[in-house]
C-alpha cells in the first residue's frame, strides 16, 4: 500500500499534469494545501521537495511556490511519465514525441541486439516472449512481460551508453505500453510482432530484426490513431 507522502505526491504531481496547476501558477501555502488534503505539513512539505527535484516546482523566498515549464520538468523521471500518463495531458503530443523517441532509440538497439547477443541474452529474450505470450492467454501480467522482453533486447546492445539510459528508456517504454495494453486487443495483436523480433534475434538478423521493431512501432501508432478516432466519436466530435 502506498505511503501517505506517496499518495499526496502522486495527487499533486497528477493535478500539475492536468493543468489544475499550471506553469507560472503559485500554489496553495503549505497550511493550506495540508488542510485540503487533510494531511500533516510535514507530509506537504516533503511532497514540495519531491516535486521541486523532479524540476516541476520552484521555492520564492516572499513569493510561494511556483509551477515550472514543463521544458524543466525531469521528463524521463518514471513518476514524471506516470502523470502525465494519467493526467489529460497523455494526448497526441505526448504519444507522437513516445514514438518518435522509440523510433530513434528501438531499431538500432535491435540490429545490435541481434549481432551481439550472447547465448544468456537470447535466453532472456525468448523467457520474457514466453511471459507475453502467457498473458495475452490470461496467465499474467502483459506491461511487465512486454517491459522485460525489451529490457532484455536493450542489454544485449552490450553498449555501456544504452545500459546507462536503461531506467529512462523504461520510464518511456513502461507508458507507452501501459497506453497500448489499454486499447482493446493490443497485446494479441502485437504478440506476433514480437515473436518475429524475437527469433531474428535468436538467428542473428539485424536487418530482420531491425524490420520488426521499425513493424511494432508503427503497429502501436496505428492502435492509438484508432484509440483518438474512437475517443472522438464517443465524445461526440468529429474524428
Amino acid at each position: 500500500m502506498a505511503t501517505l507522502h506517496r499518495q499526496v505526491l502522486n495527487q499533486m504531481g497528477e493535478q500539475i499534469c492536468s493543468g489544475k496547476f499550471a506553469p507560472g501558477d503559485v500554489l496553495p501555502s503549505e497550511p493550506e494545501l495540508a488542510e485540503q488534503l487533510q494531511v500533516s505539513r510535514i507530509t506537504i512539505r516533503e511532497t514540495m521537495k519531491s516535486l521541486s527535484a523532479k524540476g516541476m516546482l520552484q521555492v520564492r523566498r516572499r513569493y510561494g511556490t511556483v509551477v515550472l515549464p514543463r521544458s524543466q520538468w525531469q521528463l524521463f523521471d518514471p513518476d514524471v511519465m506516470t502523470w502525465r500518463a494519467r493526467a489529460s495531458s497523455a494526448d497526441a503530443s505526448l504519444i507522437q514525441d513516445l514514438m518518435e523517441l522509440r523510433l530513434i532509440i528501438e531499431p538500432n538497439a535491435a540490429r545490435l541486439a541481434a549481432l551481439r547477443a550472447t547465448a544468456e541474452d537470447k535466453k532472456a529474450i525468448r523467457r520474457a516472449y514466453n511471459a507475453m505470450e502467457r498473458a495475452v492467454a490470461g496467465h499474467g501480467e502483459y506491461v511487465p512481460a512486454d517491459l522485460a522482453f525489451h529490457g532484455a533486447i536493450l542489454t544485449a546492445c552490450h553498449n555501456q551508453f544504452v545500459e546507462q539510459m536503461q531506467n529512462a528508456l523504461s520510464a518511456i517504454l513502461r507508458t507507452s505500453f501501459e497506453l497500448s495494453s489499454e486499447i482493446a486487443g493490443g497485446p494479441a495483436r502485437s504478440l506476433p510482432m514480437h515473436e518475429a523480433l524475437c527469433v531474428a534475434i535468436e538467428q542473428g538478423d539485424g536487418v530482420a530484426a531491425e524490420q520488426a521493431v521499425l513493424t511494432l512501432i508503427r503497429r502501436a501508432e496505428q492502435d492509438f490513431e484508432d484509440r483518438a478516432k474512437l475517443a472522438s466519436t464517443v465524445n461526440g466530435k468529429p474524428a
